[in-house]
């Protein structure tokens, strides 16, 4: 359904957050504010800290939130809101917990639900449910901080392998490595950023990225995204500093391209998520299909990041795209 014309929707513009991804959030957060459509839409950015969640007037004054009912009082006028588009990765806003405050509150906000946003943030739960329902995944060792975990079933993953905060994103924290000297290294890195670590198969393949979102009644797959990294994986620096190639659309034949486009609406529809979403693949050199690496229930939105450049391959502009996003909250 599409907005009304004949009222102006309240949108809390949701950025910051308490992980090491909070720059990615306030790049991302910016292109929406810039992009929404203001003729139907009042915007108010709000920023989310360990100690103060708040909104920054034009003049710079920061206007505290009410986190009662989630409000504003703006020159004696209390601001409440139609909706929420939540542009924030990792904790609060990607690991089910600003979901669950605003279900409490009754708002209706952009992402996946709680419950979805919680599962698919925790990465091996997200595999191991993905593989319950027969998406192709890789194997992994899954242990927590403190406890003792056995080597051997590291080892038997082979090498290289993959080591990595069992949640958040960005790359932040992983490591790929070559030996076994190298692991313990590698395991306390990934345990700086998270009390669980998961530690992943290497799979030889081609990278592949898609983003998906329900609007108006139907599923849309964006044009799939080739990922050439030129480090030794998609990390941090070859996501948000220049250090890979990405190619929308992702120069593959037919058949593939079908293929992925399915098993990413099966995951879109086995995760029952919601709102824009970006699952990573690896398409399996000898095998000849698709794995599933993760799913990004709030991907990047900075003008580096990759959905932006799927939606205008797709033929949307970037307004339409947040218009999209917004109508089936307010309508």
């Amino acid at each position: 359904m599409e907005v009304s014309k004949k009222k102006k929707y309240n949108i809390a513009l949701i950025a910051g957050g308490y992980s090491g991804e909070y720059v990615v959030s306030i790049k991302s957060a910016a292109v929406a504010e810039k992009y929404i459509d203001r003729t139907l839409f009042n915007v108010y950015k709000i920023i989310i800290e360990r100690d103060k969640w708040y909104h920054k007037t034009a003049e710079g004054k920061e206007i505290l939130v009410d986190r009662n009912d989630f409000s504003l009082k703006i020159n004696r006028t209390k601001i409440k809101f139609d909706a929420a588009l939540l542009i924030i990765h990792g904790t609060p806003g990607e690991d089910g917990k600003l979901q669950g405050y605003f279900d409490m509150l009754g708002l209706p906000y952009s992402s996946c639900d709680a419950v979805t946003s919680a599962l698919t943030f925790n990465k091996r739960w997200t595999v191991a449910t993905a593989a319950f329902s027969g998406i192709a995944v890789a194997k992994s060792v899954h242990f927590f901080k403190n406890t003792s975990y056995d080597k051997k079933t590291i080892l038997a993953l082979g090498f290289p392998i993959f080591i990595k905060p069992n949640a958040g994103g960005s790359s932040i924290g992983m490591s790929r490595v070559e030996k076994q000297e190298d692991i313990e290294a590698a395991i306390e890195r990934a345990f700086k950023e998270d009390e669980q670590v998961l530690v992943e198969q290497f799979i030889k393949g081609r990278e592949f990225t898609i983003g998906v979102m329900r609007s108006r009644g139907e599923v849309v797959v964006f044009p799939i995204c080739e990922i050439r990294s030129k480090k030794a994986f998609f990390d941090f620096e070859a996501k948000y500093e220049g250090a890979s190639e990405e190619i929308i659309p992702a120069p593959i034949d037919e058949i593939q391209a079908k293929i992925l486009r399915e098993v990413s609406q099966k995951v879109y529809a086995v995760f029952n998520c919601k709102g824009i979403v970006r699952i990573d693949f690896i398409w399996h050199d000898t095998e000849n299909i698709p794995y599933m690496l993760e799913i990004n229930t709030v991907p990047g939105q900075s003008e580096q990041s990759l959905v932006p450049q799927m939606v205008r391959a797709y033929g949307w502009t970037m307004p339409e795209f947040y218009t999209r996003q917004l109508e089936s909250l307010v309508g």
